[in-house]
């Protein structure tokens, strides 16, 4: 009789604890100008399209040494310009624009986004975007300069589930990323 209240008692405390939130978000780097977006769509991220604007710019300095004259100088300004999410087979809207170099990665089965990464310049736009999957493949694009970030979700087992952020009518100028559980039965990505 005791056993079985001890039992009990002991079912009971273990139910009452608090289940851990299976969700998590990254806090939004970048200086957030613009309209706000967050991506949306059904089902687990099966693709992903990030377009990269360069602007480079040449400027030349010439000097004298001897006999011969000399000139060079290169600057280059990359950001992202814009990015669309494929949630199953529908891909979500363009988020920025579809300006520039286009860089897309599909995901194979089983194969999920888990951490999100890249540099942005506070005074404006996202400058590099990494995204890498479980299976070790990653999408990158832009140019790695200026302040780092890295987005990883909070719980084991996690993955992407949204990006979130602003933009304006010439790229990204902030972004977040959304964590959690997607709770499919049978489901396979459309890739194999």
């Amino acid at each position: 009789m005791f056993s079985i209240l001890f039992v009990t008692v002991f079912l009971d405390s273990c139910l009452a604890m608090p289940i851990k939130d299976p969700y998590s978000y990254s806090s939004a780097v970048g200086q957030g100008g613009g309209t706000p977006f967050a991506s949306y769509g059904e089902g687990r991220i099966t693709g992903v399209r990030v377009w990269e604007t360069n602007n480079n710019n040449y400027y030349y300095y010439y000097y004298y040494y001897y006999y011969y004259y000399y000139y060079y100088y290169y600057n280059s300004i990359a950001y992202i310009s814009g990015f669309q999410l494929r949630y199953g087979y529908t891909w979500s809207p363009v988020f920025g624009r579809e300006g520039g170099e286009k860089q897309e990665m599909e995901l194979f089965n089983d194969e999920v986004i888990v951490k999100v990464s890249g540099k942005y310049n506070p005074a404006d736009y996202i400058c590099y975007l990494v995204l890498s999957t479980n299976m070790g493949r990653t999408l990158s694009a832009g140019l790695p300069n200026q302040v780092s970030f890295n987005f990883y979700p909070a719980n084991m087992g996690n993955e992407l589930r949204l990006l979130s952020g602003h933009f304006n009518g010439a790229g990204i100028t902030s972004i977040g990323a959304h964590w959690g559980l997607v709770y499919m039965e049978g489901a396979v990505n459309v890739t194999s």
